[in-house]
């Protein structure tokens, strides 16, 4: 079947993905629909995956807003700015980690033209959907649903890039991101008019040739950075992660890497690249997002207040213990955990470049 290209403000039918998921999954997300099927399948109480798929196609609306990415160094608190913008009527927000790099997660894909399109496809297919469809999506000992058709990813996709004559890079990533949200379908957020994508890939910010390619894509695109202070990020990440990051020396060094390639991207880039300080995003949470609003052109919600999975409320994604939902005040208080050794080495290493990082991040009161 062609994929036709619909505008969402002409055709309400454009959201039948969201509206049948109550029927997949029961009350659990409560999403209203009309159009779940013809009158007679409707009387049956059934509908095959073939049909759905088929009855999706003809719903979904393309998604050709621009990509503002969330990235830096591992434990800097992206996690938390993605969920804080999860839920916004005026985004699209990918759920999890953005997992298209390829050869490597940390490497924006480099898709050649001359390829077909099943072999884009593959490239930035997110293979994890499968598990979170199996087991669900796990934050803190709680799980989600999370409802997604592989199958229908891929033949929107496809139907998608039919429709041009000539495809460019921007195409194909408009294509994957169309075919992401159309597949997804217990997703709570599918209606309206949306002015960003947002989403979170740790880490592809720190290597040149991937903001490069970013912004070759998307040109319009937004490229958000968290700093945080380093003693405070060195105390979190060496208990997270401690293969990665238990070693003084060798975190700092990392810490510093990401820094100078924040400032280099600051520096090429300008005011498409924003860089929030972590403290700030924690402590000043609606002064923060109320920047964020403005830098996206949306308006402000409520909703950018409190971290959420697919509008339901997250614990925070935190290393130490924490019990409660929504942002948690002592992530700031880190560093008392580390020994006076520790603290030096971080302090003598980091003393150059964090306050250049400063210098660059956004004021807020």
């Amino acid at each position: 079947m062609k994929f036709k290209h619909l505008n969402k403000a002409e055709d309400p039918k454009a959201t039948f993905g969201e509206r049948i998921i109550s029927h997949l999954i029961g009350n659990y997300v409560k999403i209203r629909y009309r159009m779940w099927m013809s009158r007679k399948e409707a009387n049956e109480g059934k509908l095959n995956l073939q049909d759905l798929c088929r009855i999706c196609l003809e719903h979904i609306s393309p998604v050709t807003c621009p990509l503002a990415l969330i990235s830096q160094i591992l434990g800097s608190g992206g996690s938390l700015l993605n969920q804080l913008f999860d839920g916004h009527p005026e985004l699209h927000s990918h759920p999890h980690e953005l997992l298209i790099g390829y050869p490597e997660t940390h490497i924006w894909p480099r898709i050649d033209l001359s390829d077909h399109p099943e072999r884009w496809f593959e490239v930035l297919f997110e293979d994890i959907v499968s598990e979170y469809n199996r087991e669900g999506y796990k934050e803190h000992k709680e799980t989600f649903p999370l409802v997604f058709i592989p199958s229908l990813q891929r033949e929107v996709f496809l139907n998608y890039l039919d429709s041009f004559q000539s495809v460019t890079l921007r195409d194909v990533f408009d294509a994957y991101m169309t075919s992401y949200f159309g597949a997804w379908l217990s997703n709570q957020n599918y209606v309206g008019q949306k002015k960003f994508v947002t989403a979170l890939t740790t880490s592809l910010a720190m290597i040149k040739e991937n903001v490069e390619s970013f912004f070759e894509v998307y040109p319009d695109g937004r490229l958000i950075s968290l700093v945080r202070d380093p003693k405070n990020w060195f105390s979190s990440v060496k208990r997270h992660w401690p293969g990665r990051y238990g070693d003084v020396e060798r975190a700092a060094s990392q810490w510093n890497e990401s820094a100078q390639a924040i400032l280099w991207n600051k520096g090429r880039y300008g005011d498409r690249v924003c860089l929030i300080k972590f403290e700030d995003l924690v402590s000043k949470t609606e002064a923060v997002m109320r920047y964020l609003a403005k830098l996206l052109s949306i308006q402000f919600d409520d909703i950018l207040l409190v971290p959420t999975f697919n509008k339901f409320a997250l614990r925070a994604n935190a290393s130490f213990k924490a019990a409660d939902h929504g942002i948690v005040n002592s992530s700031l208080m880190r560093e008392t955990t580390l020994t006076g050794e520790e603290l030096n080495t971080v302090e003598r290493m980091t003393s150059e470049t964090y306050p250049l990082v400063l210098n660059e991040v956004v004021r807020v009161q």
